[in-house]
């Protein structure tokens, strides 16, 4: 922007603006005042305030509350919004008033001017509270802003990379249903699992976190707009908040609704701080799989060594040919910076005292940014790891035949004395158990044969 200003006056005075910011007074005593992070209000936020000041534009009009030529103007201005033309032009940190009042303004002034730039003969000059934000207050516009927001990122960005993901498991394991490979708990040997077993529990994970996100979902299509300061409605049209909820509907193409209880809503962040909740869920899940594949790719001589993750980029500065699980690693910061933007929202939920919460703008940002960050980073995982990995079948298949537990299924034609014996045995010599097993007992080469086969011990039951 241009060094030279401008003067606006908002009630408190005059102020000096740079001439070509298309916001006011009140975006600028609020950028004067929260020089605290240089991190502003996330996109998904302004095109939620965007449909925000279009929709109630289009609504009042229809109610003969501003006049239509005026609304026509916003709807325009605020199509700009939306569409992302105009975010330099809101500049005010996150950390600001926990209304989100100064943000909320900061759309009303740069609407309002951009409106009369677009259409400039107007029956009247066009005024951030007057028009843009009649039948508003920030304390049911911020607060429906964040609802907006976090569902459309939620339903357009995050679920369709989990289902991504989901599918990419399921199809690794499908690659791969023929390898048998030692089971573990405590990350000790345990019972065989197929590689289709276990990529389906992962999948799984995924299902049942989308499952959750969506029933979050349900509480976020709620919008509190409409109670405007305190619940009560006053100075909105009592036809607004309906009409307004199915115009963002229109608009977005999603099913909103007004909210059931218009203190609730806008008074406390109950539904972003559920949505939250399920997004560290979700966050536990991942970690829990990118663990696993961590674990099954270390080595490679050295430890685990069952796959083979894509060779991406050195892995060290001084260990030449070393290469690191630097996709997991990735998620699995993405996944602690979650679980601890949940403790963020959950303490934000917290801050609501009487008809309003006071921490909004802190709790859209860490909703928001916990959406994108788990959207980005399971597209990432399932495209660029799960997608291109290996499984080492070889040195699985010798790793299972030296598995002592194997012997589990010795126990009812040998009992489990002479069983534990054998796996003793098996595992001091490092030796096949099969070949100390036809040392030890009277079971034939055969019998032994099909009572040892790992692939029969993944189906469960008694095997014979």
């Amino acid at each position: 922007m241009s060094n030279e200003y401008r003067i606006e006056k908002d009630s408190m005075g005059e102020v000096k603006v740079p001439q070509a910011a298309l916001y006011g007074a009140q975006t600028q005593r609020a950028v004067d005042n929260f020089p605290v992070s240089g991190i502003c209000i996330s996109r998904p936020l302004i095109h939620a305030l965007g449909l925000i000041k279009q929709g109630a534009a289009k609504v009042n009009a229809e109610l003969e509350n501003i006049p239509k030529d005026v609304a026509h103007a916003i709807q325009l201005a605020a199509q700009e919004v939306i569409d992302g033309k105009l975010d330099e032009h809101f500049p005010i940190d996150i950390y600001q008033t926990g209304s989100g009042t100064s943000s909320n303004m900061n759309a009303n002034e740069v609407i309002a001017h951009r409106a009369m730039e677009l259409v400039p003969d107007l029956s009247v000059k066009v005024h951030p509270n007057d028009h843009i934000n009649f039948g508003q207050s920030s304390n049911d516009t911020f607060p429906t802003a964040i609802r907006i927001a976090g569902y459309l990122e939620a339903k357009n960005t995050l679920i369709p990379s989990l289902k991504f993901l989901r599918e990419i498991l399921l199809k690794k394991g499908a690659e791969y249903s023929h390898v048998v490979k030692t089971g573990r708990t405590h990350l000790m040997d345990a019972m065989p699992v197929t590689f289709e077993q276990e990529f389906g529990g992962y999948a799984r994970q995924i299902e049942i976190g989308i499952q959750r996100i969506e029933s979050a979902l349900e509480q976020m299509a709620e919008l509190p707009m409409g109670g405007t300061a305190v619940g009560t409605g006053i100075n909105t049209d009592p036809q607004f908040p309906p009409k307004f909820a199915a115009e963002i509907s229109k608009l977005s193409g999603e099913s909103f609704r007004e909210a059931e209880n218009h203190f609730e809503a806008q008074s406390t962040v109950d539904a972003p701080v559920a949505l939250g909740a399920q997004l560290k869920t979700l966050a536990v899940s991942l970690l829990k799989i990118v663990n696993d594949l961590r674990w099954m790719n270390s080595g490679p001589n050295g430890g685990l060594g069952e796959i083979q993750l894509a060779a991406l980029q050195p892995g060290s500065s001084i260990m030449p040919g070393k290469v690191n699980p630097v996709i997991e690693e990735s998620m699995a910061m993405v996944c602690a910076q979650v679980i601890g933007y949940d403790a963020s929202i959950s303490v934000g939920g917290l801050s609501g005292n009487f008809e309003l919460n006071v921490m909004l703008p802190m709790v859209a940002h860490s909703l928001l940014e916990s959406i994108r960050l788990l959207a980005n980073a399971s597209r990432n995982l399932a495209e660029r790891s799960v997608s291109r990995l290996v499984v080492r079948e070889d040195h699985i298949k010798a790793l299972v035949g030296k598995n002592p537990i194997l012997v589990t299924t010795l126990n009812p034609l040998i009992g489990y004395d002479l069983a534990a014996k054998i796996a003793k045995k098996a595992f001091a010599e490092n030796r096949a158990l099969k070949d100390v097993a036809l040392e030890m007992c009277d079971l034939s080469e055969a019998e032994l044969d099909s009572a040892l086969d790992p692939a029969k011990m993944t189906k469960g039951g008694f095997v014979e």
